[in-house]
């Protein structure tokens, strides 16, 4: 005994050894999440792709899913039942796999919704519901308002063949840029007119695509409003019930976080999504699995002090939906209120925010919209707020989302209030410019000293090796247009100046 007892603190003696400091966690624990992850993922993409972009399931998988290159996917092995009656898609089912099968339904007005693995399509009726009526037809109603576009001449001060060359430039990747980028439509809007439109092989004006990231400037858009009306505060504590609960909230450091730090990306919580934790325990598991895209949010530790750091996080937008949600008051009320509040009040009626299935939008990435709402969108910030001649957004608020952020400095000041900004070392554009930007290149770049709109939509399928650039855009695009006194960026001085 007394010789064991020995050699146990013998060992706890032992000198460091380097052998031990070289162990690393190299084995995935998540393997099966994020295998079911995959199968959310691609039903939720095929379901959209199927029954809200009314694409065919050719171009879903040749296109939209392209960009996951999943081997479970068809005609890859994995097996996928598609529920025309009930608008669902069910992926796995076999009886002697290992992986639960996943599903996403349709829900009118509200997009596809990702269910968790433990219910089916015939749970789609307690799902989130959009009582309100259908979006009246545009057809016949006169741009920006509806779709109605009479054929002019363009206007003599633009270069046509200027125009058609970036437009060329758009579209030809393979000389341009890289065979993965893949255009599907381009809006040119001067003066508040298209002068440009055209779109890829199988797509038209009235095609839905997934917005990615573009919806964390429409989300912004929201809230905006409810600043404008005095109902959210930028600068007031967001004052959540945090997670995990526990006494004396009151004492929690995440009190002093405010909607101004979450829209610049800088609210000082724990990074997940960018941290490759998105499949593990972050925004993914809303996305693609059927979780609460608000617990998640709430479930973060504070780890820097609120507004010094910035740092891309998907929870950081949804806290900030969270906070439309509570000064809304009511879950009816919180699912109209795009609709109401902005999208029938600026034509955007092709325009389908998602949900998740506990009634939260996941305005993240997840709307489906075409590129004549994008413009009217980008031409209602070009307008400074104004629309047919009534002020919707507050100049305030325009000013707030295109001044760069304090905690992007290091950046470049390229991020403004859920709107991206030409770094500062980018000179060959007006430094006025700025942009929504989404995954696979969906963007509306809005050039005030120009009076210009650019939206470009994409399907880009390695947008993190060869990103399409919505500068180098810009950039094409004005060679077309008679040159014009560039306008600067807004600073922080600008705007203390106006309050």
């Amino acid at each position: 005994m007394y010789t064991r007892l020995l050699l146990v603190l013998g060992l706890a003696l032992l000198p460091w050894s380097p052998s031990l400091a070289q162990q690393t966690d190299a084995y995935d624990y998540h393997g099966p999440t994020r295998m079911l992850i995959q199968r959310g993922t691609q039903a939720l993409m095929m379901c959209n792709g199927l029954f809200v972009s009314n694409r065919t399931l050719d171009q879903v998988y040749e296109q939209e899913l392209q960009y996951y290159r999943m081997p479970a996917l068809p005609p890859y092995g994995g097996q996928v039942t598609i529920d025309e009656e009930r608008q669902g898609v069910v992926v796995g089912g076999a009886s002697n796999d290992a992986v639960p099968a996943m599903r996403a339904v349709a829900r009118p007005g509200l997009g596809c919704i990702i269910l968790p693995p433990d219910q089916t399509l015939a749970d789609a009726e307690a799902l989130p519901q959009l009582t309100l009526p259908p979006p009246p037809d545009a057809s016949q109603v006169p741009w920006p308002q509806g779709d109605l576009i009479p054929e002019t001449a363009l206007p003599a001060e633009i270069d046509a063949e200027a125009l058609a060359a970036a437009s060329d430039w758009t579209f030809d990747r393979t000389t341009h840029g890289h065979p993965s980028q893949v255009t599907l439509s381009l809006i040119v809007v001067h003066r508040g007119q298209i002068v440009h439109e055209r779109y890829a092989p199988g797509v038209d004006y009235t095609t839905r695509t997934r917005t990615w990231s573009t919806a964390k400037s429409i989300a912004a858009t929201l809230i905006g409003l409810q600043v404008d009306a005095g109902t959210l505060d930028l600068d007031a504590p967001l004052g959540f019930d945090w997670l995990p609960e526990a006494p004396h909230a009151e004492h929690d450091p995440r009190q002093a976080i405010t909607l101004r730090h979450a829209l610049h990306m800088a609210s000082g919580l724990q990074a997940i999504d960018n941290r490759g934790l998105c499949e593990v325990r972050g925004s993914c598991l809303s996305y693609w699995a059927g979780t609460s895209s608000v617990e998640g949010a709430l479930r973060r530790a504070l780890v820097r002090t609120p507004g010094v750091h910035w740092d891309y996080e998907n929870y950081d937008t949804l806290l900030a939906l969270y906070a439309l949600k509570q000064a809304l008051g009511s879950e009816q009320a919180y699912l109209e209120y795009p609709r109401r509040a902005l999208f029938d009040t600026v034509g955007m009626h092709h325009t389908i925010p998602g949900v998740d299935r506990f009634g939260d939008y996941v305005m993240s990435s997840q709307v489906y919209t075409n590129a004549r709402d994008l413009a009217r969108f980008g031409l209602l910030y070009l307008q400074e707020g104004v629309w047919q001649g009534e002020r919707v957004l507050s100049q305030a608020w325009i000013d707030f989302v295109r001044t760069p952020a304090p905690a992007s400095a290091r950046r470049g000041h390229d991020y403004g209030g859920q709107f991206w900004l030409p770094p500062d070392d980018r000179t060959d554009i007006p430094a006025d410019a700025y942009s929504t930007a989404g995954n696979r290149g969906q963007y509306v770049v809005i050039v005030p000293s120009q009076d210009l709109v650019i939206v470009r939509r994409g399907l880009d399928w390695l947008p993190g090796i060869h990103r399409f650039s919505q500068w180098d855009l810009t950039r094409e695009v004005m060679k077309a247009f008679p040159e014009r006194p560039w306008g600067e960026k807004r600073t922080i001085e600008d705007v203390a100046g106006d309050e």
